[in-house]
Parts: C-alpha cells; sequence; structure tokens
C-alpha cells in the first residue's frame, strides 16, 4: 500500500495537485451555541495529528494550504501545518460550511491542500471528477488527492482521483 501511495504522491510536472482534508472529530453542536467555534474533542486532535503525520511520511505536501476559517478547520489546518503538510495557514471563506470553494480553483497552480467541511469538499471532489455528488465519502480527518492538467480550460470533470483514505487506513490499530 505505502509503494502505491509514494507513487501517487509524484506531481506531474504539468499537473495540479488538490488534496483535501476534512477537519477531525469535532465537539457536538450546542443549542445556542456558535457552530464556528467548535473545537476538535481531544480525540479529534489526537487521531488528526496522526494522520496528518503519516500523510506526510508517505511523502503527501502542498505549496500553499487555504482553511475554513472556522475553528476545526483552523485546527485541523494548524496540525496539518505542524506536520509539515505545508507552510503558512491562508484562511478562505470560500471553504466556509455551505460555501462553494470553486473559486479556489482559479489560477492554481502545483500542489495545494484545502481544509473544510462535509458535504462542500466531496461536491468539490464530485465536479473535479465529473461524478455525481454522493459517490465519495470523506469522514473526519480523511484525506483525498485529485490531480489534473494545468491548461486553460476548466478542469471539472477533467480531475483523477489519486487517492481516497479514510483515517483509520492511516491510524495504528489502537488509535
Amino acid at each position: 500500500m505505502s509503494k502505491a501511495l509514494l507513487f501517487a504522491c509524484v506531481p506531474a510536472s504539468t499537473s495540479v495537485d488538490l488534496f483535501l482534508f476534512r477537519h477531525g472529530i469535532a465537539e457536538q453542536r450546542c443549542h445556542g451555541v456558535d457552530d464556528s467555534l467548535r473545537p476538535l474533542t481531544e480525540q479529534g486532535i489526537l487521531r488528526t495529528m496522526e494522520v496528518a503525520r503519516r500523510l506526510r511520511s508517505l511523502g503527501f505536501a502542498a505549496d500553499r494550504l487555504l482553511s475554513s476559517p472556522y475553528l476545526r478547520a483552523v485546527q485541523t489546518a494548524e496540525l496539518a501545518q505542524q506536520a509539515g503538510l505545508a507552510g503558512r495557514v491562508e484562511f478562505e471563506s470560500c471553504l466556509l460550511p455551505g460555501r462553494d470553494p470553486w473559486p479556489l480553483l482559479e489560477g492554481l497552480v502545483g500542489r495545494c491542500l484545502l481544509v473544510g467541511h462535509e458535504p462542500d469538499l466531496t461536491h468539490l471532489a464530485a465536479r473535479l471528477l465529473g461524478i455525481p455528488s454522493g459517490c465519495l465519502v470523506l469522514k473526519k480527518a480523511g484525506f483525498a488527492h485529485l490531480r489534473w492538467s494545468q491548461q486553460k480550460r476548466s478542469p471539472a470533470g477533467r480531475a483523477t482521483l489519486q487517492v481516497l483514505l479514510r483515517p483509520s487506513v492511516l491510524l495504528p490499530c489502537s488509535a
């Protein structure tokens, strides 16, 4: 499995590599509490950090890291940064829950990591892959890698799915 994943991480010089990383396990929603302020649970922090470390050890790394400004996504992005998946975190309102992250793809080059929410990330992936929404599942702290040729025309329907991972695949059996 590791060899296949490492091979999938080798970027083609004229391709765009998009990594989608769903935020980790967060506190339950509470009536009267602002949803944007829900943090990761202790388990969410530990699992997300381990997933990020494992992804880095498999060769995944991005030139840019864009995140939703919601706390649980910010924490996930910071854990990804600490694990060496990318450098500075940039916050994008297009990654807020219910928003369309498609505008972020305009002029995208190289390798980019998006940290956000469901179902928005899988809707984006489905549009890039040219498949119906709902065909992909991205678990909390789940990861997907999509690639398409860097050309002037829209990437809609032109991407290929390189990797789709549940966190349980990357975590030790006891995690």
